[in-house]
């Protein structure tokens, strides 16, 4: 038998009364195309769109695995190769669509497996139907069956893809398979690791994960108590001095309203993990998150990586990729570093942002995005503006809401809090015993300016765990630039007054020395009302000062955080 002989009477058959049919030996249902399209629906509000894209790629992987392996053994094929040709026209014949295959071009460096036409898709027609135009292709059942059925043929992990779409407005839907190994990234970012129908996922399996998972979240739980600080609602945002609760408190605002933002600050201050808060607390949260630093790529790949490409746009452009833009659909990207994008980028940029819409290196088809920009820097862009080194009319598309990120050293209250949390995440990390803080070193963590802010601190901590010895961290274990900031004289008591010398000891209705002195420590205290860096410089102090001063009045092993 060859591919040309097969139709439709002899591959459908009622089989009793009752109206079971079969179709190629397999019982067959005949679903109404709309019942199917409002499952699509149904899939994409209940489980989002990424998710419903892998389960219809599985559901058509496996439809077309199973009757690769029935056709083979029951009918009759003239050869192999007949058999392997067969699933464009079972395609067809079931109605799902119509397969007009495509003679690979000659002059194609990095030609596919395979390359066809499909006309007619009912996927395409029932998306756009119950769902709307898309911005990618979305004949995911399709591409699956056919995965699935050459995967059988031949052996190998096949993997079929569509280069254009009806659903996403383009004049026709067309394919091409090839191996997974020769679609490389694009692969990964859309088929599932595994998409074998054999493959089974055991319950036993995965409520054995969801029992680690919980395991792991009552753990953290215990660490942040032991480490003594408020717990934090947000992922890697530790703090709860003034400055910072204030950014948060504009963070959360920010979230609630779908805008451009534009975080500043100095480097190592935590930008992008605000950035992950305000996308974690948007209505953008069950979208993707995806960040790219700007100065970190040279021009011409920051174009590419942004705005995706064609097939053939440049040297080593091998097939169409998607940029960040589109890969961050419905949800947020982060421009780290915006400060740093060359002019000619800002241009594309300033009109992204105005229309709403991108297009690919090489082509002349606009596609449109619903995508979130935060933009992030350290640089401040009005003086940037001044020198003719960022464009005006982009900082203000950029910046409908700012947010300023606080530098640690306006944060002095968080700074305890930020090495205990560190300290405890990075010990655990490396399987050893959480080690005790001594004052020296608490005393020099407190005294430095920390010119790399949050990041730099973290890296301190993590010295201080690799050098440190035993269960405590002392002066000795931190960088020398550090210690040399502990080497203050500590404040001296008053002397006492010759009177009460000479009478032999003071007089009993006076109050020892540590009383007078802790007495006016809380006086000042009141009258700046407990702000401690004030009241260091009224008492002539340092703040490391003041602070060993009241942990020693309360008897503790570490300065505590405040009052």
């Amino acid at each position: 038998m060859k591919v040309s002989d097969l139709c439709l009477q002899e591959l459908l058959h009622e089989t009793s009364a009752e109206g079971v049919l079969r179709f190629a030996g397999q019982r067959a249902l005949l679903l109404d195309a709309s019942a199917l399209g409002l499952l699509r629906r149904e899939l994409i509000h209940a489980l989002g769109r990424a998710t419903a894209r892998t389960v219809l790629l599985r559901f058509g992987y496996a439809h077309g695995w199973m009757l690769a392996e029935k056709l083979r053994d029951s009918l009759p094929w003239e050869s192999v190769r007949e058999w392997q040709l067969a699933g464009g026209r079972l395609h067809t014949l079931q109605g799902l669509v119509r397969v007009v295959p495509v003679a690979p071009d000659p002059t194609d460096d990095d030609p596919p497996f395979a390359e066809a036409l499909w006309h007619d898709s009912f996927e395409a027609e029932q998306h756009l139907l119950h769902v709307g135009r898309d911005q990618d292709p979305v004949c995911w059942t399709l591409c699956g069956f056919a995965s699935g059925y050459m995967s059988r043929c031949h052996e190998e992990d096949i993997l079929v893809m569509e280069t254009q779409c009806v659903g996403r407005g383009d004049p026709h839907c067309r394919i091409e398979a090839r191996t997974r190994a020769a679609w490389g990234e694009t692969a990964e970012r859309i088929w599932p690791a595994h998409p074998s129908c054999a493959e089974e996922t055991s319950w036993q399996e995965l409520a054995a994960r969801l029992e680690a998972v919980d395991h792991r979240l009552r753990q953290r739980e215990e660490r942040l108590e032991r480490v003594g600080g408020e717990r934090n609602a947000y992922p890697g945002l530790v703090g709860q001095s003034a400055p910072f609760l204030r950014a948060v408190t504009l963070a959360e605002r920010v979230a609630g309203v779908d805008a451009s933002v534009l975080l500043h600050g100095e480097s190592g201050v935590g930008k992008e993990r605000f950035a992950r808060m305000i996308h974690e607390l948007s209505d953008r949260a069950g979208g993707p998150f995806v960040a790219v630093n700007c100065a970190a790529l040279p021009p011409h790949l920051l174009e590419s990586e942004l705005f995706g490409h064609a097939r053939g746009a440049f040297t080593g452009a091998l097939r169409d990729r998607m940029g960040l833009f589109e890969a961050a659909r419905g949800g947020t990207l982060l421009l780290d570093e915006v400060g740093d994008m060359p002019p000619d980028l800002q241009v594309r940029m300033l009109r992204v942002l105005q229309e709403r819409e991108i297009r690919r290196v090489g082509e002349n088809r606009a596609r449109s995005i619903d995508v979130r920009v935060i933009a992030a820097t350290h640089r401040d862009l009005a003086q940037e503006v001044g020198a003719g080194r960022f464009r005006m009319d982009l900082l203000y598309r950029l910046r409908v809401l700012e947010l300023r990120v606080p530098p640690l050293r306006e944060r002095r209250d968080d700074i305890l809090l930020l090495a205990r949390t560190f300290l405890e995440a990075k010990a655990t990390r490396m399987g050893r015993p959480v080690p005790r803080l001594l004052p020296d070193a608490a005393d020099a963590l407190l005294g430095y300016t920390w010119p790399g802010n949050v990041r730099e601190l973290e890296n301190v901590v993590e010295r201080a765990l690799v050098v440190g010895e035993g269960r405590q961290i002392g002066l000795q274990d931190l960088p020398p630039e550090l210690r040399a900031t502990s080497h203050e004289e500590p404040a001296r008591d008053p002397a006492p007054s010759p009177n009460v010398l000479a009478q032999g000891g003071p007089p009993q209705s006076l109050s020892s020395l540590a009383a007078v002195e802790a007495a006016h420590i809380d006086a000042v205290l009141e009258a700046v009302s407990g702000r401690r860096a004030e009241a260091a410089r009224v008492l002539g102090i340092s703040e490391a000062t003041l602070y060993r001063r009241l942990a020693a009045r309360r008897g503790d092993a570490l300065p505590d955080k405040g009052d």
